[in-house]
């Protein structure tokens, strides 16, 4: 054994001994998706005398956090997203409309001499009016007679604390006792003495405490205080005519202290903890299965081989699952699905490798089983950097520029990436170089797995078939299948998710059966009759409507379950217009920015008429997946776009193996007609993508099956790209290439240092060059 065999196999090693350690000690962290929950997303608006800053949200989040605190929220999660954006996460949460109205409430808490009052005969006003730069108010007390107020005198923020309590000796219900700070003290007294200069029973010897521009109590000053002497004490007493919840509430807000400024709930998500459950067992049976599966294929392809490269991915989702948690990154239900994803791409660099030994070993049979390795390795790594790094800027993408649980899919597919490397170029490596050293593997070719050519590779070379004599009849094909999808897309329409459009989509659980047209009828008589009901997962109905507050939702369940008894919430999604609108321009964004990163970064690695024909495979594949959905009728929405980006790094990852086979062919072979170079590199990447491919269709697959609902259109939309890209990277990119090469005057690459490397490859050390 080498010395860097060594190296490769303590460092693996190690990472795997820490790997486990971390597996068994520490627990991952789950988003609401799947612990079930609450996740709100506040915007903070400008007032009249406020901006809404970072400053000025920082604060406000910190009001919002003691506020929270007090409702006895288990571990709820507060962050500030961007400069005005406020993203409240609230664990168990199932019925928002508490929560909801406590954080929306401004609580603007105000004091105010009474300055006149208007006959309760008199038409009341429709809204308060004010006199500009006056702060003067007119406003209905209790019992709807409008007062007349003046300026207010002494703000919330002068109130030291608020109890609810229940004043029994004095018959006076439940109050509100509010303690004052020393200077507010000395205001309310003196607010207090003014009032009390008036005569009794005079509505001017009233004091007005206004919340929210709504007056909530206008008591009269006690006979017995004295003009200008006010009231003693430093602190009063808010009566009415209050409940025990609405008390404790009052206070609630009152010592929460008034808002910076006002927010409005632009996003809200309820998850059920059945849901969240259900979600993480179908993607456990998914990974474990679509693993086995993989797995077994890639052993029965590559033999003793494949078995090593099978061990190096168990040790690669031993290494991701550990990074994640190790990083404390949020698992979301998109980023559980990116970790099962990653497992059937974490085959493609060991395929990349074996093939490539294989066509050692053809072209050389007589050269050892190591060094025909070692060669596979080295020619494979470009390929296999410029796959991975192309699948790293769609994560990337989908973390800046995704939303919500989306940016988890990012960082889950980026890490998995960076582990699928090290498994494969450090773990699979050590070992299969270890079982090369043996004289048993070496000897008896059909064990290694590697020493033959595989039936694809014999069966491409013994047809030989001569794809690219016309490439333009290639083209007229994927023009015809693109003119399928955009068809379906004029024809059929894109059916945007309510994250896009705004609104809200609400799943229920029945504990009796209700059909599509019982449900839509129940909800039209209950005054929901522009409601969209439809069927969700196990005989769940599925509701969409425009605008909807928690306490429409509240009645809409109500009336769901006339019909359908015990009603269950079991996925709660509120979207405001203004976020929709940013979202779906946010998603417009995303791609146009996918198609330049990947252009740019292909233009650099590769001849721009590669680059140019790679990223129009890529929009091609993009037009038919939406096309597909189009037709299918499902919903486009964030986790659609998380598959649709992913699509668009896979898609570029199977052209940037061929034109990189491409390029060394044709650097090695100047004179030969680019087309002769183009078949050749595409009939010996065929099996490469056959067998990848196949690694990536039991994972899919899988998780179609088992995902449920909330996997199943991301799995579709992955089925139809990968398939879609393989098509395209050979029958759309391939001919464009050539097409566009007849344009330019180029000459052909110039043999690079890597390209004679791998003609004339480092003689393996324990290979002294003997030959009979």
């Amino acid at each position: 054994m080498t010395r860097a065999t060594t190296v490769r196999a303590v460092l693996a090693a190690a990472v795997l001994l820490v790997s486990v350690f971390i597996t068994l000690t520490m627990s991952p962290r789950l988003g609401l998706d799947l612990q079930g929950g609450t996740r709100m997303v506040l915007q903070a608006e400008d007032s009249a005398t406020v901006e809404a800053n970072r400053e000025t949200t920082d604060r406000t989040l910190e009001v919002l956090r003691q506020r929270i605190d007090s409702l006895g929220v288990a571990e709820p999660v507060l962050t500030r997203s961007g400069e005005d954006r406020i993203i409240v996460e609230l664990p168990d949460v199932q019925d928002p409309r508490q929560a909801a109205a406590v954080i929306g409430r401004t609580a603007q808490l105000s004091f105010h001499a009474v300055q006149g009052a208007t006959p309760p005969g008199t038409e009341p006003e429709s809204k308060p009016e004010s006199e500009p730069g006056s702060g003067r108010l007119t406003l209905p007390d209790e019992q709807g007679t409008q007062l007349d107020l003046g300026p207010a005198r002494l703000s919330g923020a002068g109130v030291k604390d608020a109890t609810a309590s229940f004043e029994a000796q004095q018959a006076a219900g439940w109050t509100v006792k509010l303690d004052f700070h020393k200077d507010a003290g000395k205001d309310w007294t003196r607010l207090t003495g003014e009032a009390a200069c008036h005569p009794a029973g005079d509505e001017r010897r009233r004091v007005a405490i206004v919340l929210d521009e709504k007056v909530i109590s206008s008591p009269q000053v006690d006979p017995s205080v004295g003009c200008q002497a006010g009231l003693p004490s430093g602190g009063t007493q808010i009566t009415g005519s209050f409940s025990a919840k609405e008390a404790r509430d009052l206070a609630l807000l009152i010592k929460g202290g008034a808002l910076p400024v006002p927010v409005e709930i632009v996003e809200q998500r309820t998850v059920g903890p059945t849901l969240g459950a259900a979600a993480i067992d179908a993607s456990a049976q998914a990974a474990l299965i679509g693993a086995a599966a993989t797995a077994l294929f890639i052993t029965f392809v590559y033999r003793l081989f494949g078995a090593l490269a099978a061990v190096a991915l168990a040790a690669y989702g031993v290494i991701s699952y550990a990074a994640l948690v190790g990083l404390g990154v949020t698992l979301t239900l998109p980023g559980l699905a990116g970790f099962v994803l990653a497992i059937g791409m974490a085959v493609d660099a060991n395929v990349l490798v074996f093939e490539r030994a294989r066509e050692e070993c053809q072209d050389r049979p007589t050269r050892s089983l190591r060094s025909a390795l070692t060669t596979g390795f080295q020619k494979a790594f470009s390929a296999v950097a410029d796959s991975n790094i192309t699948t790293l800027l769609a994560a990337g993408l989908l973390f800046f520029l995704g939303s919500g649980p989306v940016k988890g899919f990012g960082v889950t597919l980026a890490i998995g990436v960076v582990a699928s490397m090290f498994s494969a170029l450090v773990i699979a490596r050590a070992l299969t170089e270890i079982a090369a050293g043996s004289r048993f593997v070496s000897d008896y070719r059909g064990v290694n797995g590697i020493a033959r050519p595989g039936s694809v590779r014999t069966w491409l070379t013994r047809k030989d078939p001569q794809l690219f004599r016309k490439p333009v009849r290639w083209l007229v094909v994927s023009t015809a299948l693109v003119a399928v999808a955009v068809a379906g897309i004029v024809v059929r329409g894109v059916d945007l998710g309510v994250e896009f459009t705004g609104g809200r989509l609400v799943e229920y659980s029945t504990s009796r059966p209700v059909d599509v047209e019982t449900a839509r009828s129940t909800l039209a008589d209950a005054g929901f009759g522009d409601a969209e009901v439809t069927t969700a997962g196990d005989g769940d109905i599925s509701v969409r409507t425009g605008k909807l507050d928690n306490d429409g939702e509240h009645a809409l369940r109500e009336a769901l379950a006339t019909e359908g008894g015990e009603t269950t919430k079991v996925r709660d999604e509120l979207i405001g217009p203004s976020l929709g609108d940013e979202l779906r321009r946010n998603a417009l964004i995303a791609l146009g920015v996918a198609v330049f990163v990947q252009l740019a970064y292909l233009a650099m690695r590769f001849r721009w008429t590669f680059a140019v024909a790679s990223v129009v495979g890529m929009v091609h594949d993009v037009v038919i997946v939406v096309g597909a959905f189009a037709w299918l009728g499902r919903p486009v929405d964030g986790i659609f776009l998380a598959a649709l980006l992913t699509v668009i790094g896979y898609s570029v990852n199977d052209s940037v193996v061929v034109f990189d086979r491409v390029r060394e062919l044709w650097a090695g072979n100047r004179k030969t007609p680019l087309a002769t170079i183009a078949r050749r590199a595409v009939l010996q990447t065929v099996p490469r993508t056959v067998n990848t491919g196949m690694g990536a269709l039991f994972i899919l697959v899988a998780l179609a099956v088992l995902g449920g609902d909330s996997l199943a259109d991301f799995a579709l939309a992955l089925l139809i790209g990968s398939v879609v890209g393989t098509w395209s990277s050979v029958f759309t990119a391939v001919p464009g290439a050539l097409v566009l090469e007849r344009t330019t005057g180029a000459p052909p690459p110039v043999p690079g240092k890597a390209s004679r490397r791998a003609r004339a490859p480092r003689r393996d050390p324990l290979d002294n060059g003997a030959r009979v």
